[in-house]
């Protein structure tokens, strides 16, 4: 299930702490994503001791806060450093910093961030991941936790996780259209011209060799089913479209996407159904025929793989915030 939807009359309070080797990109992301959500979130920097850390570049960083963020944050966001900066024990000033988390509050780990919370015990019962070449070592080290190395990002009630480096940006548009609907999250992906959408679901590692030159592309293929998610199409009128045999098409596809094109239409069906289920009041056997689902038994099948909620609970979810 969803973990609870925050209060809206007040930014939500969110820190990100620094760990000591942090990669500047993740540690940059929440900022720049939640803080495009028009003042929904206050975000701000912090580390174990309030000093400056390494980063895992050539220079160091410097933050306005110490750990004393923790005690009011609504959401803490701790953000990854490289493989050999992962602490084997927490420190006693990480120990005690993570201590100062409310017991209510949202805690996301981006890629590496994950072991730190394993290795606190908050991922114990829970599903989880991070970087995929990490997850044998992962495994080693924390049984207890039911690792999936193969998603961008996993949403267990309070805990979330993600994957490797840009998949921080996909639990910050994940959190903002949690929090307030897919409306403002794809507003915010515009705004920082990412994609507005790719589920957890996705695969994280997708070996995709470089085109050969002057190779026909299937993206114009997926614009125009886009527009079409609401009629019966099938893999010979995707190929038709793109003017590619039905073997070329494929394996093209799946090179560019990393999905076969079956999967790929069922997650924009997916995507497209919750869009209108947060959006307004239409019926679900309406829905399931607006977005290409024969029925609303099917759109209730899909959803619940998707993200394990009914369209009725989804619904519910974004109503009572508002």
């Amino acid at each position: 299930m969803p973990a609870p939807r925050p209060r809206v009359d007040r930014p939500q309070q969110v820190a990100v702490l620094a760990l000591d080797g942090a990669y500047p990109f993740e540690l940059g992301i929440p900022s720049r994503i939640l803080g495009a959500a028009d003042g929904r979130y206050e975000v701000r920097t912090c580390t174990v001791d309030g000093r400056p850390v390494r980063s895992g570049a050539d220079f160091t960083i410097g933050v306005a806060h110490g750990p004393d963020i923790l005690d009011t944050a609504d959401t803490v966001i701790i953000t990854s450093v490289p493989p050999a900066d992962i602490p084997a024990e927490l420190s006693g000033d990480l120990a005690a910093a993570l201590a100062r988390i409310r017991p209510d509050a949202r805690v996301v780990s981006i890629c590496t961030a994950a072991f730190v919370l394993a290795e606190a015990g908050l991922l114990d019962g829970r599903r989880a991941t991070t970087h995929w070449q990490l997850a044998d070592a992962f495994r080693r080290r924390y049984p207890k936790v039911d690792l999936d190395p193969d998603v961008l990002f996993v949403a267990d009630g309070r805990m979330l996780t993600s994957a490797g480096a840009a998949s921080g940006v996909d639990i910050c548009l994940h959190i903002v259209r949690t929090d307030h609907g897919s409306g403002l999250a794809n507003t915010v992906a515009r705004r920082c011209v990412v994609p507005p959408f790719r589920d957890g679901g996705q695969a994280q590692y997708i070996e995709r060799p470089v085109p050969e030159s002057g190779a026909a592309s299937t993206a114009a293929t997926r614009a125009w089913a886009l527009e079409r998610l609401d009629r019966p199409l099938t893999l010979a009128d995707l190929a038709g479209h793109a003017r590619m045999s039905l073997r070329t098409f494929v394996r093209r596809f799946n090179d560019e996407v990393g999905l076969s094109p079956g999967r790929w239409l069922i997650q924009q069906r997916v995507a497209r159904a919750r869009h209108l289920l947060e959006a307004g009041d239409l019926p679900v056997d309406r829905i399931a025929a607006e977005v290409g689902f024969a029925t609303g038994a099917s759109l209730r099948q899909h959803l619940h793989a998707a993200i394990g909620v009914s369209p009725q609970a989804y619904r519910r979810t974004f109503r009572q915030s508002r």
